[in-house]
């Protein structure tokens, strides 16, 4: 949802089997020497109270309400680091967001890559048939280590965050190719943070920042609520039995291997329905279901009904579904794709 990323993953109730149609065979094909192909059914979740069938083509209105989709290239993202984060922490976020971008360089990821991710996003237009870019950069950083608002922000005070950013120079005031994106550390509290969301996108309001910008906002859930926002690699007590319980990450840190796909979900949101007025179904603009809201919860090829889908396994028992940038792998959601009615992700099998 625009305003925020639901804590339990929706499931999935009619399989969905599409990839985007601007792949290749080759651009399907998978490196099985490394790794090993698995669909691991954990328990279903019984407290999910969404009554929505994502799966269904027939059920699914997604529409397009006239509103701007960034399609200036490169989409700008600003990064604001918000308490303390280590070098690794930050290196490992910065390569996935640096893995967006098709590379030119001879070290390409192999597929199914991030960037064949992003491509479903790519599809998305705006009125005058303009694209969502391709091309994603983390044009500036700022660390926010003295927590500037203190160590529990509300929705309003993450505006203030990005406010503080502003005013001190750090950022300028890009309307036009923007995202400005709030990572809270381990430590602190955001309003609603694992009770109801794990992160949500929005804009600025001009009486708070002085001006009208998209952002979005995520937090580590690694010492918090890990069973909650960093869900398949950590599972709630009540859920023992009838699966195989965790997987195993990626990068072997729970909590930023399950907030890497929440910053997926909410870029790709906001890259599609930045001013909350473009693609998202549902008749209240304020409480949209947008296109990674569609597809929570599924990973690959086979997924619903408690399945995350058909994803990889490497030699070290890691989960993932994707290939980024300097041999990095990593797990993220499937999106729903304008084109084939249906959640798309690059793994897809068929």
């Amino acid at each position: 949802m625009s305003l925020h990323h639901l804590l339990f993953p929706i499931l999935i109730l009619a399989f969905s089997t599409a990839s985007s149609l601007a792949a290749t065979a080759e651009d399907q094909t998978l490196n099985t020497h490394q790794a090993e192909f698995f669909n691991p059914k954990l328990p279903p979740r019984i407290l999910s109270s969404s009554k929505k069938f994502e799966g269904s083509s027939d059920i699914v209105d997604l529409r397009y309400h006239m509103g701007p989709v960034l399609s200036s290239s490169p989409i700008n993202i600003y990064l604001i680091w918000y308490g303390r984060w280590s070098v690794s922490q930050k290196l490992l976020i910065k390569d996935f967001i640096n893995s967006i971008s098709p590379s030119a360089t001879p070290s390409f990821p192999p597929s199914p890559s991030v960037s064949d991710w992003w491509k479903t996003v790519s599809l998305y237009t705006d009125q005058t048939g303009a694209n969502v870019s391709r091309t994603v950069v983390i044009a500036k950083e700022h660390s926010d280590t003295g927590y500037s608002h203190g160590s529990h922000l509300t929705r309003l005070s993450v505006q203030q965050v990005i406010a503080t950013a502003v005013e001190a120079a750090p950022f300028p005031v890009d309307h036009r190719n923007g995202i400005y994106l709030i990572l809270t550390s381990h430590d602190v509290t955001v309003e609603d943070f694992c009770r109801a969301v794990c992160g949500f996108h929005y804009f600025t309001f001009p009486s708070m920042v002085g001006h009208t910008l998209p952002y979005a906002w995520i937090g580590n859930s690694g010492k918090q609520c890990p069973e909650v926002c960093a869900y398949p690699f950590a599972v709630p007590g009540y859920m023992g039995g009838g699966g195989p319980g965790s997987l195993a990450p990626p990068n072997g840190d729970v909590g930023l291997d399950g907030m890497i796909s929440v910053i997926a979900h909410e870029l790709a949101e906001l890259s599609t329905n930045p001013l909350v007025n473009a693609w998202y179904a549902g008749e209240d603009p304020t409480a949209p279901t947008e296109i990674g809201d569609l597809c929570e919860g599924l990973y690959g090829t086979g997924g619903g009904g408690g399945y995350i889908g058909q994803v990889m396994r490497d030699q070290k028992g890691k989960t993932y579904n994707m290939n980024g940038n300097k041999g990095r792998k990593f797990m993220v959601q499937w999106i729903w794709s304008p084109v084939l009615k249906a959640c798309a992700g690059p793994n897809a099998l068929d």
